[in-house]
């Protein structure tokens, strides 16, 4: 059974963001600073630095233009460059908010925006550079000497209480910090579980690749056949002329074993399932087990098969690569963590197909019973043997629930140790009869 070895911790540099995406986002973001600025200048006639907040916005929609007009839209960017980037929106960010009343102003909350893109798409050393750029820029907003633009004609001025600002200060820091922790968490999530449903997909077209294989042997075996046999005929005929011959004697007579030892192997070729052949590809529950057991009888550890219900009205499917493939994927796992045994229990009623896989290694840890099956798990409560319970349990676990089954991991519990896995599937999922 092949298995797959992935690195549990992924590059996360090379997941890159497209120019195009912090392109628009900046356009949002001037759109936004140029009707807010708009809106209290001359909707509300509060008194605004006009000029400074127009060049700060200015300065990034050229900087906008000039991206946009030297690289391509679908230019993807580097960690470095993205870090400089939104580097350079926190700035401007804090910059505008500096001029118009630090953290008393109440868009002072959308300097966790860069930081919070940063965690969703960059390297985590980059994201955290910038969360501490964030931080700083924060303190500093508390120290601005300028105020928040308000009514000119009140003669009271609207003042923010020191305990006020350190108070929003660490509703920003923590907003920044959660929601920072909270994406980068679901991110990198996200991109465990594309690769592993990417290296899934892969192994369901080799499962199915080596199914088709029969097919085109056969078809081979058939084409072969007819150029095989003239070469036969030919080196029986020269046997017969030279075979007085002590020059061409020996060589004459290996071409025609060798032809011979050919015909063989065409023929064992040619009985071989063809795809045409639908009655060759029903494969009875017995006869599947047999076949996911098979490659696994030589590794030291004894295989004990019980079928609790008999071969008696056994449900009959057709051949289902992600089905062996699961299956067998299960047991080789078992195996590796077995001491002497593994048990394989298959039972089947007018309802429902179960299989339980039994090993009487030391089973499951708790903290990984409860995540068991995610992609990249790999520990058990003992050191590990050859391969261990990451991707390719996911795979496993993926392809058995796509054909219809359910699975339960669990540890056996009393005086029996190790891990058992409960495989239940809706009879008519697997009974090719059920579903005429």
């Amino acid at each position: 059974m092949a298995r797959f070895n992935f690195d549990a911790q992924l590059d996360h540099s090379s997941r890159k963001l497209r120019l195009q995406t912090l392109v628009r986002l900046r356009w949002l973001a001037v759109g936004g600073q140029s009707l807010t600025v708009l809106i209290v200048a001359f909707w509300l006639h509060f008194p605004l630095p006009l000029v400074s907040c127009a060049i700060l916005i200015g300065a990034l929609a050229a900087a906008n233009f000039a991206l946009t007009a030297t690289f391509p839209a679908t230019q993807r960017v580097q960690p470095l460059a993205a870090l400089a980037l939104l580097s350079l929106d926190l700035l401007q960010l804090s910059a505008l908010l500096f001029i118009t009343g630090g953290l008393a102003n109440p868009f002072a909350p959308l300097i966790c925006v860069p930081v919070i893109i940063s965690f969703a798409s960059q390297p985590l050393r980059h994201s955290l550079t910038l969360m501490a750029l964030a931080v700083l820029s924060t303190s500093v907003l508390m120290l601005t000497p300028l105020p928040l633009p308000w009514y000119p004609d009140k003669t009271e001025v609207l003042a923010t209480h020191p305990v006020m600002q350190q108070g929003v200060w660490c509703a920003i820091a923590s907003t920044m910090l959660f929601a920072a922790f909270y994406v980068y968490r679901v991110s990198r999530e996200a991109s465990l579980l594309a690769e592993a449903l990417a290296a899934t997909e892969l192994v369901l077209q080799r499962e199915k690749h080596m199914s088709q294989l029969d097919g085109l042997a056969a078809a081979a075996a058939h084409e072969l056949g007819t150029p095989l046999a003239t070469i036969s005929v030919v080196a029986r005929e020269m046997e017969r002329e030279l075979g007085d011959d002590d020059r061409f004697r020996e060589d004459v007579q290996l071409l025609r074993s060798q032809s011979e030892r050919c015909r063989d192997i065409l023929k064992r070729l040619t009985s071989l399932p063809s795809e045409d052949e639908a009655h060759m590809r029903r494969l009875p529950l017995s006869s599947m087990i047999e076949e996911v057991l098979a490659p696994h009888r030589e590794f030291g550890i004894a295989l004990e098969l019980i079928e609790k219900s008999g071969r008696e009205h056994e449900p009959v499917g057709n051949r289902n690569a992600g089905i062996l493939y699961g299956l067998g994927n299960l047991i080789e796992n078992a195996i590796d963590y077995a001491r002497e045994k593994v048990t394989i229990t298959v039972e089947h009623d007018s309802e429902r197909v179960t299989i339980v896989i039994e090993d009487d290694g030391a089973g499951y840890a708790p903290d990984v019973l409860t995540r068991i099956g995610e992609p990249y798990v790999t520990k058990r409560q003992q050191e590990s043997r050859a391969g261990g319970l990451g991707l390719g349990l996911f795979i496993a676990k993926t392809l058995l629930e796509r054909s219809g089954a359910t699975l339960r991991f669990e540890n056996r519990g009393g005086d029996q140790p190790g891990a058992r896995i409960s495989i239940v599937w809706p009879r008519a999922l697997l009974d090719a009869q059920a579903t005429k």
